[in-house]
């Protein structure tokens, strides 16, 4: 009997969207796959296209007849890029997978996912939300909290929009700087003040049609640039998936206060919402908390937590848009998965780009590279981006997958390469 394959285009460029791709890719019901705008990893697995306008996208859809599109990153999800799909006459039958632009805010919007936690009762740490015409309030409100202070620009600013910072009058500083000064562009012109959770944070992701949803694995990413979470804050410098250190209980926790309350909270305010959500939480004294709300799988996250789902994508995506969720069985893999970024030097400062990248080919099949910022250069590939490769493993032993990704991190050159060597040390030590 033939099976009736479904046409897939991924949106987006990262290591996330080639991880979202190999995911795709080994569905049996996979037709056409194509990528916008892709990278060259991607391309060895898929056809690589690209748009400029959303108009644009709705031609592509028609001339490659796409029956599911799948949104990596948050920006289109920001832009209106599900609804303004949703609502062409040509383009609304394509099932979406990433929710419209009002779910989007939870994660554009550092106060309107605030506001939502506390309409509806999820645990999160206390917060202000200041503009220009109430930085004094915001400054009374520092004054009330104990060090180090938390500063979040309200919009997005590509994962480096938060400051935690130990000076109290630095904090002030800093208040002034992103609202006053735009540090972060428009992004800060609002900002969200809030109290610092002391504890070990970890991710969940859920995917939802907005009723009903299914858990995916946990993961651990590590934000900072230098060892020991020391330095700036990054998009990501590695993570490790499960996230072993969390018992049941927590995350039974996790599930009746955040989960349940979310999903509930956006049927309540009628958010249409099909898609993923990253929760990231804080584990304080084994109570969990929320520190944010993500709008689509993270990166480097996805890069552990797909190579460990066992399902079949177009059967899981399918089932968002046939009210089937509730009855798929996720067949997860039970092996550690880790990843380590590869990244240019400099980083996430200053960089150089177009740097050759040599990549060796004995490569095994329990290790995956992922292609995070690289393009094509006269047949060769090269540096593009800050984040340039993920590597990752699986293994049954934590201790054994780390070495894994660490032997494809050193077997791989680029000039100025640089990456943290102690991902994955604290999980170790807490198992």
């Amino acid at each position: 009997m033939s099976i009736n394959k479904t046409n897939v285009l991924v949106i987006g460029s990262g290591g996330r969207e080639h991880a979202l791709t190999w995911y795709i890719s080994k569905s049996v019901q996979c037709g056409n796959l194509y990528v916008a705008s892709g990278n060259p990893g991607t391309d060895k697995i898929a056809t690589n296209v690209s748009f400029d306008t959303f108009q644009d996208l709705v031609k592509l859809c028609l001339d490659k007849d796409i029956d599911m599109i799948v949104v990596g990153p948050e920006d289109p999800l920001d832009q209106g890029i599900v609804d303004f799909i949703k609502n062409n006459d040509q383009t609304k039958h394509i099932k979406v997978v990433g929710p419209k632009q009002l779910g989007a805010q939870l994660e554009s919007s550092k106060d309107f996912a605030k506001e939502f936690m506390a309409k509806h009762n999820i645990p999160t740490a206390k917060y202000l939300t200041v503009t220009k015409d109430n930085i004094s309030e915001g400054e009374s409100f520092l004054d009330t909290l104990n060090a180090p202070y938390v500063l979040k620009a309200d919009g997005l600013a590509a994962g480096k929009g938060v400051l935690i910072l130990e000076s109290l009058q630095e904090a002030k500083s800093e208040l002034n700087n992103m609202i006053l000064e735009s540090k972060f562009g428009e992004a800060s012109s609002k900002v969200v003040i809030e109290e610092f959770l002391s504890g070990i944070e970890l991710s969940t992701f859920v995917l939802t049609n907005g009723s009903q949803y299914k858990i995916l694995p946990t993961a651990k990413d590590y934000k900072r640039i230098g060892e020991g979470d020391t330095g700036l804050n990054t998009g990501g410098m590695g993570a490790v998936s499960p996230a072993a250190f969390v018992s049941d209980e927590f995350l039974n926790k996790v599930e009746e206060r955040i989960i349940k309350p979310t999903i509930n909270g956006l049927e309540k305010d009628q958010i249409d919402y099909v898609g993923f959500i990253f929760i990231g939480l804080i584990s304080v004294n084994n109570e969990p908390y929320v520190i944010e709300y993500n709008v689509r799988m993270g990166d480097p996250e996805t890069e552990v937590v797909l190579p460990r789902i066992k399902t079949d994508a177009i059967t899981l995506f399918s089932s968002l848009f046939d009210n089937t969720l509730d009855s798929i069985e996720l067949d997860i893999d039970t092996r550690f998965c880790t990843t380590v970024m590869l990244v240019s030097g400099g980083y996430p400062e200053t960089y150089a780009k177009g740097k050759l990248i040599e990549i060796a080919n004995s490569i095994s099949n329990t290790e995956l590279i992922f292609h995070a910022g690289t393009s094509s250069q006269n047949d060769t590939i090269v540096t593009s981006g800050g984040r340039v490769i993920a590597c990752s493993a699986l293994d049954d032993d934590l201790k054994t997958c780390l070495e894994k990704s660490y032997k494809l991190a050193h077997s791989i050159k680029f000039q100025d390469k640089n990456f943290r060597s102690d991902i994955g040390q604290d999980v170790l030590n807490l198992i």
